[in-house]
């Protein structure tokens, strides 16, 4: 198991670099938008490239930001019903809901995904907008994002089994939304 915990480390920490690093992508998304908006009030003109250029920042954003959400324990699932069982009981929910829905879909995706962006690729694919860009490089983005998100999942998956056969501490051991067990704050622990 400490081969499979150090594989979990090195795939935690690629994630979290990567997920805070394109942070900086949402900031260059706004300016590029301000600036085409002031350029194109200003002087009358606008270029396709620059508004397709702003969803590609965006997009690489949120779809390279994906693995590390996972990996902060911030992805959506329902806290009402989530927060009424024990942390025995969310682990193998958590484990479960890893194994049985998002590996696959995210298997299937990777599947799917591989062909999809190397035709884009080899075609030399582009924007059916005038000036626009190539599209080969969105669409690899989402191939890199499901794959983050694959690998990030292996990483749960590991550290689910390893918290629950007490070989590590839980690193998110309070239950509810952002780590707040409503109990315990109802209770006043």
């Amino acid at each position: 198991m400490g081969g499979l915990l150090a594989l979990s480390r090195l795939i935690d920490r690629i994630n979290e670099t990567i997920g805070k690093g394109v942070s900086w992508l949402i900031l260059a998304a706004v300016i590029i938008s301000a600036a085409n908006a002031v350029i194109r009030k200003v002087f009358n003109i606008s270029s396709n490239a620059w508004l397709e250029a702003q969803w590609y920042l965006y997009g690489a954003a949120f779809l390279l930001a994906a693995a590390y959400t996972l990996k902060q324990n911030e992805h959506i699932r329902i806290d009402i019903v989530y927060g009424a069982f024990s942390r025995r009981v969310q682990h193998w929910i958590d484990l479960f809901g890893h194994v049985v829905f998002l590996l696959p879909f995210v298997g299937l995706m990777l599947y799917l995904l591989g062909p999809f962006v190397m035709r884009s690729y080899h075609s030399g694919e582009m924007s059916t907008n005038a000036g626009g860009l190539m599209l080969w490089p969105a669409k690899a983005l989402l191939l890199i994002g499901f794959s983050q998100m694959f690998a990030q999942g292996v990483s749960e998956i590991i550290k689910k089994i390893a918290v629950m056969r007490g070989l590590i501490e839980d690193p998110f051991p309070a239950t509810g939304h952002h780590g707040l067990d409503p109990i315990a704050k109802e209770e006043g622990l």
